[in-house]
């Protein structure tokens, strides 16, 4: 059989182009996974007691854009839902990002919003050219709350020291001087009120849509006919890592299940300085769901296993730009998502980004039009 397009990847970015190519445009669509499963990372299901769990880490939904929220509630309702973190510092459980009560609740002060601003500017130290990951956080709250904080979440994380790695790792974590204590501030936060993978499933519910899954891109390559490749795997891959392998960080999820109804105060908490786990998840809190037991997640980072985060380091992005040079050259070839382009994208970023490319093969100038229904 011809396509029009082969797709290789089920999450965000592949299955936001087969719904719309297929239903706005009705091109032929081959969908290919190497997984089981359609919905990549956001991968959600219930487990063996009937919780709903995040297969791969918790995945929390988060917009600015209108329009991205505007698609994807062509095929999910939405359960109001914002995300609160506290870190396990020092013996108690202190919200993050770093406000008001995090540091009266740590050093016993009583600040108000002034006091704690003029707080920062005393201990914060000047960095005339802000480039690590280190420096964003010294120079805005000082050295203790980056110790304290940041350095032993982001070695455990990442592999490396804040101090080897891009600015953008720590400039995603805002400080805050009120009591806000949400973890994002965006118009829209919510979660599919049925799992990410109902919203999936529906997504990619059409007759133009060809799925196949557990299966390998290369391994049948060269049995397809198509006009078009829509290439959502690790860019390095597709041309064999002949400039050698881009470099991401792994992780390994211990899922458990506990008799007991809930389990900690918040749906996650991190552990920046203490165990080898980064943080636990509690899914009961992000989803709401009502259950007499709950199901906890805690998240391992490692070197080796299916890549997740693009490490942002200088080398790495130069690599990446040679590989992009060689995306260029590929006519009918479109590289696109977290793995396509080496980039850490929200997943509402990824929506866009498959959006934006949608609007460009489709020929439509404004993104509204893209997004109809």
């Amino acid at each position: 059989m011809h396509y029009d397009y082969v797709i290789v990847g089920a999450g965000f970015a592949g299955s936001v182009l087969a719904e719309r190519l297929a239903t706005q445009l009705d091109k032929r669509i081959l969908l290919i996974d190497k997984r089981p499963h359609i919905g990549g990372n956001a991968f959600d299901c219930l487990n063996e007691d009937g919780i709903l769990i995040h297969q791969y880490g918790p995945h929390i939904f988060h917009t600015n854009s209108p329009e991205v929220y505007t698609y994807l509630s062509q095929f999910t309702s939405w359960r109001p839902y914002e995300h609160r973190v506290l870190a396990a510092v020092d013996g108690q459980l202190l919200p993050i990002p770093i406000n008001l009560d995090t540091v009266n609740k740590l050093y016993g002060y009583s600040f108000t919003s002034e006091q704690l601003m003029a707080y920062f500017d005393s201990v914060g130290e000047p960095v005339a050219d802000i480039q690590t990951a280190e420096d964003v956080v010294v120079s805005q709250v000082g050295r203790d709350l980056y110790e304290k904080f940041f350095r032993g979440y982001t070695r455990k994380q990442w592999g490396v020291d804040p101090s080897q790695l891009d600015k953008m790792v720590t400039a995603r974590i805002p400080t805050r001087t009120n009591q806000d204590d949400r973890y994002f501030t965006d118009q829209f936060q919510c979660m599919p009120l049925h799992g990410y993978t109902k919203m999936f499933e529906k997504m990619v519910d059409h007759p133009n849509i060809h799925l196949l899954l557990s299966t390998d891109f290369k391994e049948i390559n060269r049995q397809l006919s198509f006009d078009e490749l829509i290439y959502t795997g690790p860019i390095d891959e597709y041309f064999d890592c002949c400039y050698g392998k881009l470099p991401y960080r792994s992780l390994r999820f211990d899922h458990q299940t506990l008799e007991v109804a809930n389990y900690q105060p918040v749906g996650v908490v991190n552990y920046p300085n203490d165990h080898a786990y980064t943080r636990i998840t509690e899914y009961k809190k992000l989803t709401g769901q009502e259950h007499p037991k709950t199901s906890i997640t805690f998240e391992y980072p490692q070197d080796e296993g299916d890549p997740y985060y693009p490490i942002p380091r200088p080398e790495n992005a130069a690599l990446y730009r040679q590989y992009k040079q060689l995306a260029d050259g590929q006519p009918g070839v479109h590289f696109v998502g977290r793995l396509g382009t080496y980039r850490y994208y929200n997943m509402d970023q990824v929506v866009a980004q498959a959006l934006t490319l949608f609007k460009k093969l489709a020929g439509i100038d404004s993104l509204q039009e893209a997004i109809k229904g």
